[in-house]
C-alpha cells in the first residue's frame, strides 16, 4: 500500500515580534479548539515564531501529511487579525511511499493579505497536461 504525502516549507513575515506571537497564539487558540472537532481549523501543518522573540516571521510547515488549504484560512485568517497587506505565497509537494502514476507533482498559491483572498495558484499536474494538449503554457 502507497501513502500520499503534501510538503510544504515557507516562511511568512508579519512585521513585528509582537504581531508573531499574537499569531502564534491565535494558532495555538484554533488548535486547541480543533481537538475535537470534526473539520480542525489548523490541522495539516505547523506554525513556529522564527528568531523568537525578537523575529517577526512565522515557519509554516508541514509534518507529515500537509494541508494547502488550511494553511491559506490561517494565513488570510491571519491577515484580517493583524492587518497584514502585500502579496505572499508558497509552493507544495505532492510526493508518495511508492512509484505510483499521477502521484507526484505540486503547485504554488499566492494571496493578496490586504485583499484578503487568493489571487492564483498553479499545478504542475494541470500546467503539463495542457502543454501536452498543445495550449499555451506560458498564458
Amino acid at each position: 500500500m502507497a501513502d500520499y504525502f503534501t510538503h510544504f516549507s515557507c516562511l511568512l513575515d508579519v512585521g513585528t515580534p509582537e504581531k508573531a506571537a499574537r499569531a502564534l497564539a491565535l494558532f495555538h487558540d484554533l488548535r486547541a479548539a480543533d481537538h475535537d472537532a470534526d473539520d480542525p481549523d489548523v490541522a495539516g501543518f505547523d506554525l513556529v515564531h522564527q528568531d523568537a522573540p525578537e523575529g517577526s516571521s512565522l515557519w509554516i510547515h508541514d509534518d507529515e501529511h500537509g494541508d494547502v488549504e488550511a494553511v491559506i484560512r490561517f494565513v488570510l485568517r491571519l491577515a484580517e487579525v493583524l492587518d497584514l497587506t502585500g502579496l505572499w505565497g508558497f509552493q507544495y509537494a505532492l510526493t508518495c511511499s511508492r512509484p505510483r502514476l499521477d502521484a507526484f507533482g505540486g503547485g504554488a498559491h499566492a494571496l493578496d493579505l490586504g485583499g484578503r483572498k487568493s489571487i492564483g495558484w498553479s499545478s504542475s499536474q494541470e500546467w503539463l497536461a495542457s502543454a501536452l494538449n498543445g495550449e499555451d503554457v506560458d498564458a
